[in-house]
């Protein structure tokens, strides 16, 4: 996991899960975005019109604050065994956790 990976090397870390994009938690959403400064969103799908979207849309008007977004980006689906995919698509633990320290990067600007 990539929380795993980044505690590991002292990043402090939160992780939250989101079953649905509507309606949106704007509650947790805005008390993780004020106490981290910065998101991170993983979906195994497009990126486009995803969670991650609706939450920087929500941040953008509410708590300006830097969100990384980790997903496919403008690709077909493809069929496959599905760790091969996450390889590929960019899904995995070592991606997540780069996209993160990205995050804390803008955040840094």
């Amino acid at each position: 996991m990539a929380a795993d990976k980044l505690e590991k090397e002292g990043w402090g870390v939160e992780v939250y899960n989101s079953p649905s994009i509507k309606p949106l938690d704007e509650k947790t959403v805005l008390a993780a975005a004020k106490k981290a400064g910065a998101i991170v969103t993983a979906e195994e799908h497009q990126v486009a019109g995803a969670l991650g979207g609706a939450i920087a849309e929500f941040l953008s008007e509410n708590h300006p604050t830097p969100v990384v977004r980790v997903g496919i980006r403008d690709h077909f689906g493809e069929s496959g065994e599905s760790g091969e995919l996450m390889e590929k698509f960019g899904l995995v633990a070592k991606d997540i956790a780069e996209a993160a320290k990205k995050a804390v990067e803008l955040k840094r600007k």
